[in-house]
């Protein structure tokens, strides 16, 4: 419980927008054409939403942190956008965890996330819910 860490690093390029339109078939000009994407609020082509939980998720399986887990959910807010160049790390803090009631060889995990930029900015946050295998507790651990 309260267990924090930070993911790897990413940067983000013109290729994971291209390439996460092709997969999403999201091919809104605000990601796509940086002509209109200068008339809008952003200023200029911003990442999709969605690719950030995405890039969120990799980074996750990428620290091997919960290399056994099964994904259960996401609870997910937008507070920045995520631009091409934008280097993103992910911080997640176990805020709660569980035995499963379905599966008691199993646990469940109720993780905090925060995708951070370059700047320690939080550009996405939400919780995630991670079902991982129960292990035994041996007994230094159990006095610690």
């Amino acid at each position: 419980m309260g267990d924090e860490r930070l993911t790897p690093r990413v940067t983000v390029t013109e290729g994971h927008v291209l390439g996460y339109a092709g997969v999403a078939g999201d091919f809104s000009p605000v990601h796509m054409d940086e002509v209109y994407a200068r008339t809008t609020e952003f200023g200029g082509r911003i990442a999709h939403g969605l690719m950030g939980l995405s890039l969120t998720d990799g980074l996750k399986v990428q620290s091997a942190f919960f290399k056994d887990g099964i994904a259960l959910g996401w609870t997910w807010n937008f507070k920045r956008p995520i631009r091409i160049g934008d280097t993103l790390q992910v911080r997640y803090r176990i805020a709660d965890k569980r035995t499963s009631k379905s599966k008691p060889t199993m646990g469940i995990f109720f993780i905090e996330v925060q995708l951070l930029n370059q700047h320690d900015e939080i550009v996405q946050e939400g919780e995630h819910r991670l079902m991982v295998p129960r292990r035994e507790v041996t007994a230094t651990e159990a006095v610690a």
